[in-house]
């Protein structure tokens, strides 16, 4: 399998670590070989550090496009993610693939390098043993990761528990296993780096210092999310899975230091991020061109033309979708005037609108204003996109960017700037309000409606949301959107719903407005005035919306994307059509060699 066999053949032979940040340093790569490394407490850890960043540099596209395009959550005209005619030789889903496979050859790799390590002396028997199984379990959970994504994307698909076993296998003949045994290997993963962590009292419990690093909690936490997807993949709901999601959710909840970020829009910056913890799982770019994986690319996707200075930005054609929009309950066809007292704060934070200003994006500029960059640019923006709206959607992306060369100099204090499509940005993959809502679906769905009312309604005050009096499943269906939009997430809970409910998912889907809006720019740039003032007249009579892109093509087959069609070239079990096989994970996948 090309893939697989790309990400593996390499690191067998010498691992080669690549380029991280700040606490994510690492060694010179021209001096460095596992003979010579990881010799004391540091090293273990710089060994670890890129796999924070570079495996999962080509999972970016696929990372929003799956997560984001294909749920409904963002419109990307012309896109076989939106039209759900994604097939194995699209571009993003093989550089999907190959970074997934790429992370869980590295995390192999290092877990073997560092099974292998001694210490010089330099740090005690106990620091260096401290150090280096902490790396292990980080190791794992990072594998853990890769495996999570694979199976909701893919379904059934491969285990390759050690890169040289493999490789000296034949592997055109290795074969896809069961979901259920990826579900449970993912689970005996975590649960080996949960041991991990626990022998070595790696739980950070004492005070939040704005560890960024993967530690126990972050692993169960992430075992809770694993449990509530793997929950429904009977067809109908096991119960002991809930609860399983429901106990490990809560211990998160209650005994990890963690609480939830007061300011919802401040999780999504350069800096602070994590000054409580909340973000419990997320990439950590650098902002380095050496090498080229080790850096957040997303704003160039995402942003608008001339959003930034470095002439990087491309991707203000598609933006935050007019279904979603509908979800917060606004639209760029009402007037403006009334999202004065809008409250949910999340919808400023993921969905730029008409009217719009930030005060963190631009700040060399005194904040930046949506409109004025649209129809201002010769004496406000950076060129700006030309006169008109990009997106026909009327909206832009908020999360994922991060401003300015100097909003990232202001926050990381350092120059080159972001240019080339180098940016240190973070990006979230797991947080704390997610396994809020974790635990109250678990809830829910085991009927204990009182705890999860709790829950959903700490997140909804978080962002200003007024409190719920009761709470539904549908309820936290639509919670879920509203927190992590923008965070490659949306499609996956159609994922784990399908499971059990897949004509739900099917109807809704259609039911979603995916297309766009006509007439939209002459209207606001009437309303924002010949001064750029704000003192036009509000006439929305001109913006219609068109049904292009609406009622597509979802059946039950849309829920699992292809394998690359290298892959399946090299190894024809990869094929669609060809079944699984079933395994006894425990025994044959054995995590004992790590004691």
């Amino acid at each position: 399998m090309k893939n697989i066999f790309k990400a593996l053949a390499i690191l067998v032979l010498g691992s080669t670590l690549a380029s991280c940040g700040d606490f994510l340093d690492r060694p010179a790569e021209d001096n460095y070989n596992k003979d010579n490394f990881y010799k004391t407490a540091d090293q273990c850890e710089q060994g670890v550090n890129y796999l924070y960043n570079s495996p999962w540099y080509d999972f970016q596209r696929g990372f929003i496009k799956i997560g984001e395009v294909m749920s409904g959550n963002m419109y990307w005209g012309s896109s076989p993610y939106l039209e759900f005619t994604t097939n194995s030789t699209d571009d993003d889903l093989i550089n999907m693939s190959y970074s997934l496979w790429a992370v869980n050859g590295h995390a192999n790799t290092v877990i073997d390098n560092l099974l292998d390590a001694s210490s010089d002396g330099s740090d005690s028997d106990a620091e260096f043993n401290k150090a280096r199984y902490k790396c292990i379990a980080e190791a794992l959970t990072w594998k853990a990761m890769a495996y999570f994504y694979m199976v909701r994307t893919f379904g059934e698909v491969p285990i390759v528990h050690n890169n040289t076993n493999l490789l000296n296998e034949d592997y055109n003949s290795i074969q896809k296993v069961t979901r259920a045994n990826v579900y449970e290997y993912i689970i005996m993963t975590l649960e080996k780096a949960m041991e991990v962590f626990d022998e070595y009292d790696i739980k950070t419990t004492s005070g939040w210092q704005n560890y960024e690093r993967i530690d126990y909690y972050c692993a169960e936490a992430l075992l809770s999310k694993v449990y509530l997807t793997k929950a429904g993949l009977g067809g109908s709901l096991n119960q002991e899975d809930l609860n399983k999601a429901k106990t490990y959710a809560k211990d998160v909840i209650d005994n990890s230091g963690r609480s939830l970020m007061p300011t919802y829009s401040d999780l999504f910056r350069l800096t602070g991020f994590n000054a409580t913890g909340e973000c419990l799982i997320s990439w950590l770019w650098k902002n380095t061109r050496n090498p080229w994986t080790a850096q957040n690319t997303l704003q160039s996707d995402l942003a608008m033309v001339a959003f930034d200075e470095n002439g990087d930005c491309w991707g203000g054609w598609g933006g935050p979708s007019v279904d979603l929009a509908d979800a917060f309950g606004v639209s760029i066809t009402d007037d403006p005037a009334t999202r004065k007292d809008e409250k949910d704060s999340r919808r400023k934070a993921c969905i730029m609108m008409p009217g719009d200003k930030y005060e963190y994006f631009w700040q060399d500029k005194g904040g930046f204003d949506f409109l004025r960059f649209v129809y201002d640019a010769d004496d406000y923006g950076k060129g700006g996109p030309g006169g008109s709206f990009q997106c026909p959607t009327g909206t832009n992306n908020v999360k994922n960017l991060y401003g300015d060369n100097y909003d990232h100099y202001l926050a990381i204090g350092e120059y080159p700037d972001a240019g080339g499509m180098c940016n240190q940005l973070p990006t979230h993959i797991l947080r704390l309000s997610d396994i809020y809502l974790v635990y109250a679906e678990a809830c829910v769905l085991t009927g204990d409606n009182s705890n999860a009312l709790e829950y959903v309604n700490k997140v909804r005050e978080r962002a200003g949301a007024d409190a719920l009096t009761s709470v539904s499943f549908e309820d936290i269906w639509k919670e879920r959107r509203l927190e992590l939009a923008g965070e490659g997430d949306r499609w996956y809970d159609y994922v784990r719903r399908s499971y059990y409910d897949m004509d739900a998912c099917i109807a809704e889907l259609k039911a979603q407005r995916r297309s766009y809006f006509t007439g939209h720019d002459d209207v606001y740039k009437d309303w924002l005035g010949e001064n750029f003032d704000y003192s036009g007249e509000w006439d929305p009579s001109k913006i219609s919306y068109s049904n292009q892109y609406d009622q597509p093509n979802v059946t039950a087959s849309s829920f699992t994307l292809p394998f690359p069609t290298e892959d399946v070239v090299y190894n024809p079990n990869l094929a669609s059509d060809v079944a699984a096989v079933e395994v006894d994970v425990r025994s044959e996948y054995s995590y004992d060699y790590i004691k």
